[in-house]
């Protein structure tokens, strides 16, 4: 059984994420193994809070060039995480 932490690696504070606050929604970059469960198992658990939903889509990864070598990044696995209505995750705060 994965720890809660080894499944949500860090918050996501991007100007679209900070505008989805407002919905009670939350961004995180997970695990790219973890399935929804685990994810909500793990805000809650961490967080103190509940999820009543768990939205998950992979980031693709860009080209980027340095110079005449070519590389890519790598995709990531995001999750958008929905709280029942009250309830908010204090690292965003004032962000």
């Amino acid at each position: 059984m994965k720890s809660a932490y080894d499944v949500i690696i860090r918050p996501i504070v991007t100007e679209a994420s900070t505008d989805q606050m407002a919905l009670n929604k939350y961004t995180f970059e997970v695990s790219p193994r973890a399935n929804k469960v685990e994810i909500r198992n793990a805000i809650e658990e961490i967080f103190k809070v509940h999820v009543t939903k768990v939205n998950t889509l992979w980031r693709p990864s860009k080209e980027k060039r340095r110079g005449m070598v070519v590389g890519r990044t790598t995709r990531r696995k995001k999750a958008i995480v929905t709280l029942a209505p009250g309830e908010t995750i204090d690292i965003f705060e004032g962000v």
